[in-house]
């Protein structure tokens, strides 16, 4: 057996490891009532619902459409037998118009759209410890920082990339064409906390409604920063950087839990 075909096996074998434990997880944490299901239409919440599926647990799943969302994912999510999608109260214009840009620093727009807070609920989300140094200091099971009895379930916790892959391939899960081209990230376009180029040219309408906001503000709310509005939004968009407020760094709800972002 070539060194290549051995790795291929034990590429396999890690998932396949880690598989029952995590159903077993899943299982064991069931609560009468069933879970609440962060789905975001990204490949890790893909896996999370096959997941879910496999082991044969209740849940309700749920999207929080930003109103900036990649149309290719919108229509993923909705190809999703059973999930929810669920529309924010004001939608990402009209907060922006409210608020000037959000920034890396200065993230109101997760808290605004993406916070829900289910009491005396688990919520299941498909954070892994090695998608970044932050998220691998938190735990598998969490109580939400917000109170009323809420709780997070993380199954996936010590999946690594290789794992996530590998059963994604072997359970032939289709996942949004976005990643087929080469992105590794599928969230909020111009999202401030990840910025990616050539996000503006690929959604035109999207980045055009949020710039006309912008402008918007500036006019009406902050007159000081209009002569440099133009050169800000043009910072923003490959930085996502606005320098209208002193920046805190106020972390990115997930689910009413101020912690860090979904996807």
């Amino acid at each position: 057996m070539s060194a290549l075909q051995t790795d291929l096996l034990d590429f396999r074998a890690t998932w396949e490891r880690r598989l029952p434990i995590t159903i077993a997880r899943l299982r064991e944490h069931e609560p009468p009532e069933g879970y609440i299901l962060a789905y975001s239409g990204g490949k890790d919440s893909d896996v999370l619902l096959s997941l879910a599926r496999l082991a044969g647990v209740r849940y309700e799943a749920h999207y929080y459409a930003t109103t900036i969302d990649p149309p290719e994912v919108v229509r993923h999510v909705r190809e999703q037998e059973g999930v929810i999608l669920d529309r924010p109260k004001h939608s990402m214009v009209e907060l922006i118009r409210r608020n000037g840009l959000p920034s890396r620093w200065r993230r109101w727009c997760c808290r605004s759209l993406k916070e829900r807070l289910w009491p005396d609920r688990i919520v299941l989300t498909g954070i892994r410890g090695a998608e970044s140094s932050r998220r691998a200091m938190r735990s598998m099971v969490e109580v939400s920082r917000r109170g009323k009895g809420q709780r997070f379930l993380h199954p996936m916790f010590d999946w690594s990339n290789a794992d996530l892959w590998g059963y994604i391939e072997a359970m032939d899960i289709l996942l949004v064409g976005l990643y087929a081209e080469g992105r590794k990230r599928v969230g909020c376009v111009l999202c401030p906390l990840n910025p990616t180029p050539g996000d503006a040219e690929r959604w035109p309408h999207i980045a055009s409604a949020m710039r006309r906001a912008w402008l918007r503000f500036c006019d009406e709310r902050r007159p000081d920063l209009r002569p440099d509005a133009e050169a800000t939004w043009d910072r923003w968009i490959c930085t996502g950087r606005a320098t209208q407020e002193p920046e805190v760094d106020d972390g990115c709800p997930l689910f009413a839990d101020v912690r860090d972002e979904v996807d």
